[in-house]
């Protein structure tokens, strides 16, 4: 009996031993498992941006001048050009993101001349980049040289109803642009610094000064733009411009810009325009929806234009210039009121009878309403001293509309 007992008691010793093993062996960890190699995330897709707005806005005006050749007086492409009515513009304007690179612009106007033809011209059409590093973006298509203030800029951005003698004078009715690319580069510095430099075709009808047209004449020299053959015989335009703030209540803008290339008198001659403008502008602490406010802005032009010898003429460097200064003043919400002064003067060449080139200065006021953002009447008097082909009295009245959305106008 006594054995047994002995034999149970081991027995349940070894159970007991071999379970409390057993849970030992149960606790210990597992062996770690072999780390898995490290595979990175892949890159992230771009999400597609891609959308379009699309704008009409037109522009009109009726009127009258004691000048009976109104075209003669009036050198823009887009002023009033006849007694009564001239339709001086209805752009549609398409614009919007690409992708997450680009956007995109293009300006397309229709226009009716004093004859009642309707003419269609592809004003501007680019694309912009959206994404490069350092502050850089570039443009590439056809575009508006961004020369000065002015030239930049639609006509219904305009404080006045017709364009400045000086952009007549300098870049022909439809101002300066061409097909071509734009580098531009904000500096990285405490105030806003910029400088762009576009490299555009030197020829066509909005290239005056430049390769031209053929058939034209440019200081009575006839053009030939077939002598624009090479890379080197391109258009540069560089520009810089400088902001500062001055308190919390005015903004100074300077800028100094450049256009040079080949002109279409020969196959050594070039031109050489030089650009200053400033743009001041005053706005209240208190202001009600951003009035009232004043704007001063003011742009000089100096042109050396070297012509070729032809058969008839000889060699010979012409040399002129231009400015404007204007103020407008925005009374109260919807009420501007402004006035502008314009001079030109010059060489002449050898053609006196060309008005492009005739010494000429203009006084203009103007008095605008908006009744909403979408709208504007303008009303305009503008007196113009001309010693070759007479003084001249000029009213006119504007109206503006515009449907859709529109890209945010320049400072």
């Amino acid at each position: 009996m006594q054995v047994f007992a002995f034999r149970t008691l081991v027995l349940a010793a070894g159970l007991a031993a071999g379970g409390v093993a057993a849970d030992a062996v149960a606790q210990e960890p597992p062996p770690p498992e072999p780390e898995a190699p490290v595979v990175p995330p892949p890159p992230p897709t771009p999400t597609s941006r891609n959308y379009l707005n699309f704008s009409m806005d037109a522009l009109m005006a009726v009127g009258t001048s004691t000048e009976t050749d109104i075209e003669a007086l009036q050198p823009g492409g887009h002023d009033p050009s006849q007694r009564g009515f001239t339709l001086q513009g209805v752009e549609l304007v398409l614009e919007g993101a690409v992708d997450p690179y680009f956007r995109a612009q293009s300006n397309l106007v229709f226009l009716l001349t004093p004859e009642g033809e309707t003419e269609v011209e592809l004003e501007e059409v680019y694309a912009t980049t959206s994404s490069l590093p350092h502050n850089l973006q570039v443009k590439a298509g056809q575009f508006l040289s961004e020369f000065g203030r002015l030239n930049p800029t639609h006509p219904h951005t305009w404080d006045f109803v017709d364009q400045p003698l000086v952009s007549g004078r300098m870049f022909g009715a439809d101002g300066l642009r061409s097909v071509g690319a734009r580098l531009s580069w904000l500096m990285p510095v405490a105030v806003y610094s910029e400088f762009m430099i576009a490299l555009q075709n030197a020829r066509g009808e909005t290239a005056t000064s430049f390769g031209g047209v053929a058939g034209d004449t440019q200081f009575g020299r006839p053009i030939d733009p077939g002598i624009v053959r090479s890379g080197s015989d391109m258009l540069l335009v560089p520009r810089y411009s400088l902001s500062l703030d001055i308190g919390e209540t005015q903004t100074l803008l300077m800028g100094l810009s450049g256009a040079y290339g080949p002109n279409g008198t020969g196959p050594d001659a070039n031109t050489r325009i030089h650009g200053l403008d400033i743009f001041w502008k005053w706005k209240s602490p208190r202001a009600d929806k951003g009035f009232p406010f004043v704007k001063v802005q003011a742009e000089a032009m100096a042109r050396r234009y070297e012509a070729a010898a032809t058969a008839t003429l000889p060699e010979a460097v012409f040399e002129d210039h231009g400015a404007y200064l204007q103020a407008v003043w925005g009374v109260k919400p919807r009420w501007t009121v402004g006035a502008r002064y314009d001079t030109t003067g010059g060489d002449v060449g050898d053609d006196p009878t060309d008005p492009r080139f005739e010494a000429r200065r203009r006084a203009a006021l103007q008095g605008s309403w908006y009744p909403s953002e979408y709208s504007k009447l303008r009303l305009q008097y503008a007196r113009d001293w001309r010693p070759d082909s007479g003084d001249a009295d000029s009213i006119w009245l504007q109206l503006e509309f515009l449907l859709g959305a529109h890209a945010a106008h320049k400072f």
